[in-house]
């Protein structure tokens, strides 16, 4: 993954329902339910610090506590701090409808080369020996 970016992260449905999202690592095939979705918990309706290029599943309900209604999307987090979205489902299917196109956004990252930066004045920030670090990582 790439360089941590603040993105905003949408709240889907009614804030008194339930709601969360996700940053989401892997898929489990095995499952057909929102528990498919492997990854860390972020908090929804707000920005929040993620990985350039990181997958975010975000789920939503509105209606009654009987009877909800449940909305998903999913999204892709850009070096610009922007959300691309990919695909969204509603119904209690939402999660199988999801884990296909999910488990495909993943390979996709996995496969992209990672996002390098130009100079920054951030850069000014590492000391020598952090710089100095970096470029025998590189091989520089």
């Amino acid at each position: 993954m790439g360089p941590l970016v603040a993105v905003e992260i949408p709240l889907l449905g009614d804030a008194r329902r339930k709601n969360w999202a996700k940053v989401v690592e892997r898929v489990d095939d095995s499952k057909s339910s929102g528990w498919a979705f492997v990854g860390d918990f972020i908090a929804a309706g707000g920005v929040q610090d993620v990985p350039a290029g990181a997958v975010i599943l975000v789920y939503g309900e509105r209606g009654s506590r009987v009877n909800p209604q449940v909305e998903a999307r999913v999204y892709t987090a850009n070096a610009d701090g922007t959300l691309t979205p990919h695909q969204s489902a509603s119904g209690r299917a939402w999660a199988r409808t999801l884990r296909d196109r999910v488990d495909e956004l993943l390979v996709d990252a996995e496969a992209a080369p990672p996002v390098l930066l130009d100079w920054d004045p951030d850069l000014l920030r590492y000391s020598d020996a952090a710089i100095a670090e970096e470029a025998r990582r590189r091989g520089l």
